[in-house]
């Protein structure tokens, strides 16, 4: 499958050369994907005062904001285990056995609302100069970058139900139904680690000692205390500015990255009648009770 957008393409990852041992992290947006690179780089790096950008040593890979040249480079270029960023479904990233898959979801409820928040957050105007300067505009170069509606409960439900702006690319609850199924059919594989938001909101010790445990890092009892501390949402929002993906370029307000990062926060905007509509179009795409149940638990 090829996924893409007008701020990425999974066809970049044609240009990756794997290392045993390398971990892609693979979410929908706004699914906990730069809390989960933060707490990688932790256990990873041994230290919870990584002191650089995390885009710096977990690249996006299929970002079209940076030359792919550039981004492998940075790769080869790594010492560390490498751990990469990724909006590609399983089902669209090159399948090596020595590599594991790190899948992150969350409830699309939710989902929806944060990436509301973070659409507005966006500087478009530095996103699309960006995106010229690293390899030119194509075919995508025209496609609108804006909300559909002035309203944000039209704009939350445009969410589960359109396509990107062309029409032609799963986007919105599309695209996190087709990550947790590519998640799913895949869980039982020993190199298939899945995340959910909810638990790490629920139970962050449990389940950072759950993905160190996975990802085969040891960590020192002594040292547990201070990493669950630097990995709560609250210690991300305070140091947004080297937590963020491309800090300091494309963000009108970096601490506001981190929005709220709380679950049944969509009851807010669209309240518990939404839900029963909610049910009709999400099970167009998902099938799978269990998987239903998982992706909503509370």
């Amino acid at each position: 499958m090829r996924y893409r957008s007008f701020v990425y393409d999974s066809s970049r990852w044609a240009a990756y050369r794997h290392r045993p041992g390398d971990i892609v992290i693979t979410t929908p947006p706004k699914s906990g994907t730069t809390w989960v690179q933060n707490i990688v780089a932790m256990l990873v790096l041994g230290t919870t005062e990584i002191g650089r950008p995390i885009a710096s040593i977990s690249p996006w890979l299929d970002q079209l904001l940076r030359p792919i040249d550039e981004v492998i480079a940075d790769l080869e270029a790594m010492p560390h285990r490498r751990f990469i960023k990724s909006h590609t479904p399983i089902d669209g990233l090159p399948w090596h056995e020595d590599v594991t898959y790190l899948s992150v979801l969350r409830d699309p409820r939710d989902a929806a609302v944060s990436w509301d928040h973070h659409f507005a957050n966006l500087d478009h105007e530095r996103v699309v100069a960006l995106r010229a300067s690293a390899h030119g505009l194509d075919d995508l170069a025209e496609v609108p970058i804006k909300s559909p509606s002035d309203d944000p409960v039209e704009r939350w439900w445009a969410y589960m139900t359109d396509r990107d702006a062309t029409g032609e690319f799963p986007a919105g609850l599309e695209l996190i139904a087709r990550h947790a199924t590519a998640a799913w059919d895949r869980r039982l594989e020993p190199n298939v680690v899945l995340v959910h938001y909810a638990d790490l909101q629920r139970d962050l010790d449990g389940e950072v000692r759950r993905i160190a445990k996975r990802l085969d890092v040891d960590v020192a009892e002594t040292r547990w205390r201070d990493l669950v501390e630097a990995a709560s949402f609250t210690s991300m929002r305070a140091r947004a500015g080297l937590a963020v993906p491309n800090a300091g370029q494309i963000w009108r307000d970096q601490e506001a990255f981190f929005h709220r990062g709380t679950s049944g926060q969509w009851r807010d905007l669209v309240g518990d009648g939404a839900d029963e509509r909610y049910q009709r179009i999400v099970r167009d795409l998902l099938h799978d009770e269990e998987l239903l149940s998982w992706l909503h638990r509370p």
